[in-house]
């Protein structure tokens, strides 16, 4: 599902995904009416502008991670600046591109969305990371649940930036064994994304190790 007030740069989005073989299952302009749709039709990835004439993307973001059937958010924006970036992965974002992107950026980073890989501009990671590291230090880390030694391998890798094709060549396995030590994972800590699954490795310190 595409997202944005601007309809020649919707269209040409819808038109790249169609030409990619993805399934655009609707497009719109309005953030409220987006809420309402993606109930309906319940996408796997919506393609989101941060500016919308009716409601802030960060809001839409909010309520599509409230949805029955949350949907996995990529931000396409004209913005870099570190608090849209923040704001929209709090609000539950997977990942956050800009709009100065070429298509085959674009179309990876769509890819990868809906993978559950977290995808960001390159530049922008690195900004993320680092809030996370900063609310680490202010949130005490509990035990919590016990991984596997596998399990914990592939996490670290997950939290040095890593994606599924890296970790599954450095560690000799299959791109759907590491998806399913990532998902395992997931379930025990109770976490919804790969994005909480980075901040939650460098709050034990696994990315530095």
């Amino acid at each position: 599902m595409v997202v944005d007030d601007h309809p020649m740069w919707r269209d040409s989005l819808a038109r790249d995904l169609g030409e990619a073989a993805y399934d655009v299952v609707a497009t719109t302009g309005e953030g409220r009416q987006a809420l309402r749709v993606a109930a309906a039709v319940r996408p796997d990835v919506v393609i989101l502008d941060l500016r919308l004439p009716d409601l802030p993307g960060v809001e839409v973001a909010r309520g599509l991670a409230a949805c029955e059937h949350p949907p996995r958010v990529l931000v396409l924006s004209a913005s870099a600046e570190q608090e849209d970036v923040l704001e929209a992965v709090k609000a539950g974002a997977s990942g956050y591109l800009v709009k100065s992107a070429g298509k085959e950026e674009f179309l990876d980073a769509v890819r990868r969305t809906a993978e559950g890989e977290p995808v960001f501009t390159p530049g922008l990671a690195g900004l993320v990371l680092g809030e996370y590291r900063r609310l680490a230090v202010q949130t005490p880390a509990d035990d919590g649940p016990r991984l596997t030694d596998r399990e914990t391998e592939v996490l670290r890798l997950v939290a040095k930036g890593l994606s599924y094709k890296q970790i599954a060549e450095r560690l000799v396995l299959s791109h759907r064994t590491v998806q399913n030590h990532v998902q395992n994972t997931l379930n025990k800590l109770r976490l919804h994304n790969r994005v909480e699954l980075v901040r939650y490795a460098i709050e034990r310190g696994l990315d530095e190790t």
